[in-house]
């Protein structure tokens, strides 16, 4: 079983780099600005032998009033409750501040396991500090520098006092392997929220996970990095990922909000899907529509959640969103669009199904045989167009290469002279056909040679 393990200190000790660091990867992001964490964020890690889970935390910022400080402040204390064991880091480089004190005597109530990394400890320079902190009693200071990866044998001696690993139970029963399609099911789907800033994206992930998981408040731009959260929704595995509010290139201009911005875009395009949550006094203005039109070409699928149904003028929001998807996204009819309340809890059984439907649509994979049928009748109900040599073009037959999402390959003779439109054509009529409706689909022309001629 996984040691759980929360990361705490005040602002820009390194508690992102450690995480990091653990997981193997950058996850986090990382800046000079303080304060760039602001929700806790969780994932599996491994250390030599020991299977960990660890948590992000935001720093510690003491704040009486109701404000996005003390709201960071309970996320923290809500990753220190459910951990096992904590690592408190302080910078060594800057000595101890009164800020680590005071946390430390907070810490010191959990009554939870505490241990104490004098983090940034690259030299010699630092001794005096790591005296110094014997003073938080929080026990003996480990030498640290979750940069240069320093300290980590005596960091993982540490952790062993508190891991204990279990052996796997032998099963001597008989057992059949699993079916393919059965196995594909059990695979947790990716799922992003995206959206601009402050429309509502973790408030409709709390409201998913029934848990105050994300912090949310007036203030626009609370999230800055992109939280995965395992969950499971009628017995359906999901990987829920709540994102950073994308605004339109030229207005960022600060290296931090273009770092948000990149992890935002990187969890959509690693998404398999895409709830493109919008504010329903703006509906599908123009950086909406940008993000839709990225989200497509990459070959995701698309929901669109119009947010803050419960306070909207509904007939001009509809009016406005139905305009805009035939005018604006019309390249993939049929996006599912749901009207929510996130803050209400308003339709998210709805939100939810049409994320599953579009979902199977995206993985959906066609006989070969029926593909061919309809492709020989729309052939005959409407037939290519003449070629550049005035001669028609002879469209042999159609076969389904990929899936996530569907893509096909026609092939013919003369596939440069088959023009844009008749290609429109198939694809909607394939949509109408085998309901492919709401995905992307990926059609290109390819040559063929003579099928009789032999190979001498």
């Amino acid at each position: 079983m996984a040691l759980k393990v929360a990361i705490i200190g005040r602002p820009n000790v390194g508690k992102s780099t450690l995480f990091n660091r653990l997981v193997g990867r950058k996850v986090a992001i990382v800046h000079d600005k303080p304060g760039v964490t602001r929700d806790r964020r969780e994932s599996p890690a491994k250390l030599r032998d020991m299977d960990l889970t660890v948590i992000d935390t935001a720093g510690f910022e003491y704040s009486k009033e109701d404000n996005l400080e003390k709201r960071m402040w309970q996320q923290t204390q809500k990753a220190i409750e459910d951990a096992d064991v904590t690592l408190f880091l302080f910078d060594a480089r800057d000595g101890l501040q009164p800020y680590d004190e005071y946390f430390a005597g907070l810490i010191r109530q959990s009554h939870k396991p505490v241990i104490l990394l004098a983090n940034k400890c690259e030299g010699k320079q630092q001794e005096d500090s790591i005296y110094e902190a014997y003073k938080l009693g929080l026990g003996q200071p480990i030498p640290f520098s979750a940069e240069h990866n320093l300290g980590m044998q005596d960091l993982y001696e540490a952790l062993q006092e508190y891991y204990h690993k279990e052996k796997p139970e032998e099963d001597e029963d008989f057992f059949e392997p699993e079916d393919e399609e059965d196995s594909d099911k059990q695979k947790p789907i990716q799922l992003a929220i995206v959206g601009r800033p402050n429309v509502g994206k973790s408030t409709l992930v709390n409201a998913l996970l029934e848990d105050e998981r994300m912090l949310t408040g007036p203030e626009a731009g609370v999230t800055r990095d992109a939280i995965t959260s395992e969950w499971s929704y009628k017995g359906r595995k999901i990987n829920l990922v709540d994102t950073a509010g994308l605004r339109r290139q030229s207005r960022v201009a600060d290296s931090l909000e273009k770092m948000a911005a990149a992890s935002t875009k990187h969890a959509a395009f690693m998404a398999q899907v895409v709830v493109l949550v919008l504010d329903a006094d703006a509906v599908l203005d123009k950086q909406d529509l940008t993000i839709a039109r990225q989200v497509i070409d990459e070959g995701r699928a698309l929901v669109i959640a119009v947010n803050k149904w419960d306070i909207a003028n509904r007939k001009e929001a509809l009016d406005r969103l139905n305009d805009r998807l035939q005018t604006s996204l019309a390249q993939v009819e049929g996006v599912p669009t749901v009207t929510i309340s996130a803050l209400k809890h308003e339709n998210l059984d709805k939100l939810m199904s049409a994320v599953f439907k579009v979902y199977d649509r995206w993985n959906k994979r066609i006989p070969t045989a029926p593909l061919n049928q309809w492709f020989s009748d729309m052939i005959d109900n409407y037939p290519p167009p003449l070629g550049k040599n005035k001669r028609r073009i002879k469209l042999r037959y159609i076969t389904q290469a990929k899936t996530r999402p569907p893509a096909f390959y026609i092939f013919s003779s003369n596939p440069e002279g088959l023009p844009e439109s008749y290609l429109r054509y198939l694809t909607k009529k394939l949509r109408e056909c085998f309901d492919l409706w709401g995905i992307p689909l990926r059609m290109t022309v390819r040559k063929t040679g003579n099928p009789y001629a032999t190979e001498k």
